[in-house]
């Protein structure tokens, strides 16, 4: 079968399923990629590569300017200390806790050690918002879900660039900080004038077309100016959507927005789907790449990174529960959640795109 007519029939199977995943309240991500394993183990299956960076830019981009459009930032700045709990110090505690297990266990260098626990550490909100949608949740756990979303791929994939500098350097040299030091604040400065010089031009093809397909120019191309310029591309391409949202609630007719919402709800949906098939069909040439020994021994060696993960961001949930109560009782300003939903959100941990398009990246990165 060629390219063309795998992806039809994937997508085939994947429509299948997410009815399935709807009628059931599960998240469809797992369900997508374990279809992928599946039709991967088939004989004659396609072996379908993936180039590492065009999954960066092609897959998390548009995510990003999505999630970041319709951010509620007026709900967050009340929330900003949990978001940044679970979208920094979260992030930063579950890859120590996989660079001491990778380092100890498995004896990984201790860059390759950090790449490792940056591709695991950030949660989707996708997953779990999907299913929480139809509960009777507290609506700032949904904006804490969709915040640590947003910023916790900006700390993972500091992380994972960081790593992977010291890595191909062989040390923390002075230069290697220089960079790792600008590209965050760099990226921020960067997305807000690349933002702000877009919306100037969104009134020349506004209820166009080509209104629509400029939103995707730009999103990739902010992510790839500021790879080029070795910025964190994650935070400018956030700031440049976050600027351009904040522009286009003015500038933008009625119907342009509702226009672009439905193209790019469907598009972003789309993305994810062939994400995690694609995931899946991955199984089987990296399964026939490993003796039998070493499969069991990556098997045993991900069951229990994959427990911690689950643990720490648990442990997390209720520690800052915990802090909020004592502090709340004291005067604080922030109001706890209930134990339900400290709950929930210490399960809402599933993993998405980002870590996929990682994972994909680290194997031409290091091995």
């Amino acid at each position: 079968m060629s390219f063309f007519e795998t992806l039809v029939a994937l997508l085939a199977v994947a429509v299948f399923l997410l009815q399935i995943t709807r009628r059931v309240h599960l998240p469809y991500p797992g369900i997508l990629a374990a279809a992928g394993v599946a039709v991967a183990m088939v004989p004659g299956a396609p072996n379908i590569p993936i180039d590492p960076h065009t999954a960066l830019a092609l897959f998390i981009a548009p995510v990003l300017v999505d999630s970041a459009y319709d951010f509620p930032i007026g709900a967050a700045r009340r929330m900003l200390l949990p978001i940044f709990v679970y979208a920094v110090v979260a992030v930063l505690a579950t890859t120590g806790i996989v660079v001491a297990i990778g380092t100890m266990t498995a004896g990984l260098p201790l860059a390759v050690a950090v790449t490792l626990g940056a591709i695991v550490a950030p949660p989707d909100a996708a997953a779990a918002t999907a299913v929480l949608s139809g509960l009777p949740v507290d609506r700032r756990v949904d904006t804490l879900l969709k915040g640590e979303s947003l910023f916790n791929d900006a700390t993972a994939l500091l992380l994972f660039s960081a790593a992977l500098n010291v890595h191909a350097s062989g040390g923390l040299g002075s230069a290697t900080v220089i960079k790792i030091a600008i590209a965050a604040p760099g990226g921020i400065l960067f997305g807000i004038a690349f933002g702000y010089l877009l919306s100037r031009l969104r009134p020349l093809t506004e209820n166009t077309v080509g209104g629509t397909l400029l939103q995707f120019v730009y999103a990739f191309a902010t992510w790839i100016i500021a790879e080029r310029l070795h910025l964190s591309a994650v935070l400018a391409t956030v700031s440049s959507a976050m600027t351009i949202a904040t522009l286009a609630t003015v500038n933008d007719s009625p119907r342009m927005r509702v226009h672009s919402f439905a193209v790019w709800t469907t598009v972003v949906f789309l993305l994810n789907v062939v994400a995690f098939l694609l995931m899946g069909l991955q199984a089987k040439s990296i399964v026939q790449t490993m003796s039998p020994d070493e499969l069991t021994r990556a098997i045993s060696f991900a069951t229990i990174v994959v427990i911690s993960v689950i643990v720490c961001r648990i442990a997390i949930a209720f520690l800052f529960h915990a802090v909020v109560v004592y502090r709340h009782k004291r005067g604080g300003y922030l109001a706890p959640f209930q134990h339900g939903e400290t709950m929930l959100v210490g399960w809402a941990g599933m993993r998405g795109l980002v870590t996929l398009a990682t994972a994909f990246a680290l194997l031409l990165a290091v091995v």
